[in-house]
């Protein structure tokens, strides 16, 4: 995991030396000077206007995941109203940005997070967010094997978006490659009915009732035992497959279900066919495994 992402979770927020308050006395330091140097927004607000209470927490925010490149300073009109009346702000909250010691643009009124994030952009360019890099060292860890670092940043992405479903996704099969089953299933059955068809989602959902197959079914030794004696008996070499699937041999998992469809196409109403089209949305489109066995598979239906 990079530096970043662990001090992002170390201390639940990013940035925060990029916040200020300033005054009347020192607003052209804070504000004009630091401006020369890199973009400043200034939010005049006040302690009484609650649609400023409800800004602040997106304003930081956005500014945060702009990892350094644009500064927020805060200025409390009722304290300091100077600076303001020059500006001609009549309202609250009102955000205005500096470059090089000028106002160039500005909002008023409490935007909702897409809009303020649209119009630090105009500014800074693309943000790509505090929850992004969490989840790209999450996936990191997680494709190193080290499972539990995996688990803190993808739970650390969650607390900048709930319902990210790269992080819930991801918080999920973390659990599941440690083993954990249970935790799992429920960080997948805490999520709300909405965006539950997000394709990371769904193949975390299929790599959980895979695993609770997997159990079911139990080691693949004896399995491949009886499948040598009796290469006919298609439903112990379907769960030999769901064996080597639950203990990782993927290659072996699929190249069981294709021997089933060989020899018999129709078994159990296609079943095996099924049951490969769910090892390959858990294992993920553009995994290896994936590709070969996809390829073989439209080989033997269309030749």
């Amino acid at each position: 995991m990079n530096d970043v992402a662990s001090q992002q979770i170390a201390t639940g927020q990013a940035g925060e030396d990029t916040v200020t308050e300033t005054t009347a006395a020192t607003f052209r330091q804070d504000v004009l000077v630091e401006s020369t140097r890199q973009p400043v927004l200034v939010d005049f607000w006040a302690p009484w206007c609650e649609p400023c209470k409800q800004l602040d927490p997106i304003l930081r925010k956005v500014v945060s995941a702009a990892a350094g490149t644009v500064k927020l300073v805060k200025m409390n009109i009722e304290a300091h109203p100077q600076i303001a009346g020059q500006l001609g702000i009549k309202s609250i909250p009102a955000v205005v940005a500096f470059q090089k010691g000028q106002p160039v643009d500005g909002f008023a009124g409490a935007l909702p997070e897409s809009q303020v994030k649209g119009f630090i952009e105009r500014i800074v360019g693309p943000i790509a967010g505090q929850a992004d890099e969490l989840i790209a060292a999450a996936e990191e860890a997680l494709e190193a094997g080290d499972f539990p670092a995996a688990i803190e940043a993808f739970d650390a992405a969650l607390q900048f978006e709930p319902q990210n479903p790269k992080a819930v996704g991801g918080l999920a099969r973390g659990h599941l490659e440690s083993g954990d089953l249970s935790s799992a299933k429920s960080v997948l059955e805490t999520l709300p009915a909405t965006g539950k068809e997000a394709p990371e989602l769904r193949a975390a959902r299929a790599a959980v009732v895979l695993a609770e197959q997997a159990a079911e079914v139990g080691d693949f030794g004896s399995l491949e035992e009886q499948v040598a004696a009796n290469p006919a008996d298609h439903k112990t070499r379907f769960d030999l497959a769901l064996a080597y699937n639950g203990g990782g041999q993927r290659e072996l998992a699929a190249e069981a279900l294709l021997e089933i469809i060989r020899r018999d196409r129709k078994w159990d109403d296609d079943g095996a066919r099924r049951q490969l089209l769910q090892f390959f949305e858990a294992w993920g489109p553009m995994d290896p495994d994936t590709i070969a066995a996809r390829r073989k598979l439209s080989g033997m239906l269309f030749s």
